[in-house]
């Protein structure tokens, strides 16, 4: 008797199991609604890929240790990640088109719009978030993201292989979504130059090719012994300020570029590479891994004064860099960099230069 209770028990389980299943997987499910873009939850998603009419993509994939990573290579903006999650899981329809406009709306989305995929971690057994079995990667979402509406208070979206577009937005923010659809690669990449600890730093050279007599190299051995040499003779300075060596060193912990200038031709980044650059940093962290930044000087703009009122030649805010011989040269600040970049004879007391 109680073989048989077991095996009703069993029975009436699978049923359950089968009948949720066929349930969830019915053509009524909430992810295939025209209008449902948002998702409910952003921690189980581990990729989203966009890309827009002019062959521009990025994808996003979230690593084993939380971390996001661009394109397979690039660390990823975390403020730009966190927006788009919550863009991901707040987005709203607030009204489908007008049937006077849907046609309009729809060559619109056909000629410039960002497709969007989201892949989230699902569950192929999912008995009301109790019971979770075979975990695995799964498209979720996939939906065109257009133009703001004329009053900018919403965006266009579609979903793909739906017939309607809708007007979606968030509920309580003035303004449209659709900006925060990149698909260019810049915008997502992290701005980080350096983001490394004193104790993480085995040594830092800064060579200046107008100036090489002030070019040096500081050794860390255990963030308490230093050593600092020329770079013009290879000999070491016996005295120097080993505070401004710790203070110099403790600069690289958050050092950011401004933007990627990726709409550079090619031609023009050929031309700054010809020329030795003016600047060169190279860290080599303790597990032996180098970093280097190459710096160059752009000419200023049209309109930009030197000190003495007259028209500079070159730019006194911004210069080029390579950041580890990138595809890209970006922009760095001048008041963002100029403690990474003193002469030599700073770190040596009663130095009158």
């Amino acid at each position: 008797m109680k073989k048989y209770r077991n095996s009703l028990i069993l029975l009436t389980l699978l049923a359950i199991i089968a009948a949720f299943l066929l349930l969830k997987n019915s053509g009524g499910t909430f992810h295939k609604k025209d209008n449902s873009f948002a998702i409910s939850d952003t921690s189980n998603v581990t990729k989203f890929f966009l890309s827009d009419k002019n062959n521009n993509s990025v994808t996003l994939v979230r690593s084993a240790n939380g971390l996001w990573i661009l394109n397979g290579k690039y660390e990823v903006n975390p403020t730009m990640i966190e927006v788009m999650l919550t863009t991901f899981i707040s987005i709203e329809p607030k009204a489908p088109i007008a049937r006077g406009t849907r046609n309009t709306i729809i060559r619109m989305l056909a000629g410039r719009s960002v497709k969007t995929e989201i892949y989230q971690r699902v569950y192929r057994i999912d008995l009301f978030g109790y019971l979770k079995l075979f975990p695995h990667e799964k498209l979720t979402r996939t939906y065109f993201v257009g133009d703001p509406t004329m009053d900018n208070s919403g965006t266009f979206m579609l979903m793909e292989g739906s017939e309607d577009p809708y007007i979606v937005n968030i509920p309580g923010f003035r303004g449209f979504v659709g900006s925060r659809y990149s698909a260019m690669e810049g915008d997502w990449r992290s701005h980080s130059v350096f983001s490394i600890r004193v104790p993480e730093i085995s040594s830092v050279s800064v060579s200046f090719s107008e100036r090489p007599l002030h070019s040096f190299r500081i050794s860390n051995k255990d963030s308490r012994l230093f050593t600092l040499t020329s770079l013009f003779d290879n000999k070491n300075i016996e005295n120097f300020d080993t505070m401004k060596v710790v203070g110099f060193l403790s600069m690289f912990r958050n050092l950011n570029y401004e933007r990627v200038l990726d709409e550079m031709k090619k031609s023009k980044r050929d031309s700054i590479l010809a020329v030795q650059p003016t600047n060169i940093i190279t860290l080599v962290d303790k597990l032996g891994k180098t970093h280097s930044v190459k710096m160059w000087k752009r000419k200023a703009d049209i309109g930009q004064l030197d000190m003495d009122g007259n028209q500079a030649e070159w730019d006194l805010e911004r210069m080029y860099a390579l950041i580890d011989n990138s595809e890209y040269m970006v922009s760095l600040q001048y008041f963002v960099f100029n403690d990474v970049l003193p002469p030599l004879p700073w770190f040596i007391p009663d130095t009158k230069n």
